[in-house]
């Protein structure tokens, strides 16, 4: 039996591989790519000449059988989303379950997802946090940010940059003007920003100008606050007195 190996990849900068992404790419059977072209670029970068599959959101369904019985007869499969790790708000998952349950060997390889680095210097608390990806775009949008009201961990979204100030105006109505918020884009990329602040601060920013490149909104939870100490009784009496 082969194996199926998840292999992500630059999120923006190519230097961001790791060698043993790239040992695996140039060893694999075969490359499952969400977008051959942009892959393509990639494998030319670093010399890989593996063969390469069309594999994503429109065809997974179809192709996920076809894939594992290649791997149950004993070829090593790749697979790879156009940047970051694949399943993580990209094609991938179907794919994976499919592989599971019928017993396939499945390994994935540490590397780039966009959230950490805006996570880690968002500058907001990072012990807890939950991961919400890009919201519905119409229907259930409202609903889903209503059911993150008393959400107290920090809370992480990606975004379109089309839809990032209307997204953050959201925000505001759901979570109130003074909740902290940064946001980054152009993550490892010449030109990456990470602008922090409150929601009022941020929106104004970005709706003064042109927003370009992928989203990552880190949005900081509700206050949690301790519930109020029971008065100790005791507390005011004097050990002295008789």
């Amino acid at each position: 039996m082969g194996k199926l190996y998840i292999v992500p990849t630059p999120i923006g900068n190519l230097e961001d591989i790791t060698l043993r992404a790239l040992t695996v790419l140039k060893e694999a059977d075969f490359i499952l790519a969400e977008d051959t072209r942009k892959t393509g670029f990639l494998l030319k970068h670093f010399q890989i000449g593996s063969k390469m599959y069309s594999h994503h959101k429109f065809n997974e369904h179809k192709t996920s059988d076809m894939i594992v019985q290649r791997i149950l007869g004993g070829e090593n499969g790749a697979l790879v989303s156009d940047a970051g790790t694949p399943a993580i708000s990209d094609p991938g998952f179907l794919l994976v379950k499919h592989a599971v349950d019928q017993g396939v060997n499945v390994e994935c390889l540490p590397g780039a997802t966009a959230f950490v680095p805006a996570l880690v210097n968002s500058g907001l608390p990072n012990d807890r946090f939950c991961f919400e990806g890009f919201l519905p775009q119409k229907k259930g949008r409202q609903k889903r940010l209503r059911s993150l009201t008393e959400e107290t961990r920090t809370m992480i979204f990606y975004e379109s940059p089309f839809r990032l100030v209307k997204t953050l105006e959201q925000f505001i109505d759901v979570f109130g003007e003074g909740r902290k918020v940064s946001v980054s884009r152009e993550l490892t990329k010449l030109h990456e920003e990470n602008k922090r602040g409150t929601l009022s601060e941020v929106t104004q920013h970005f709706a003064a100008k042109t927003v370009k490149g992928e989203i990552v909104i880190v949005l900081e939870g509700k206050e949690d606050k301790p519930a109020g100490k029971k008065e100790n009784k005791y507390a005011k009496v004097n050990v002295n007195e008789k």
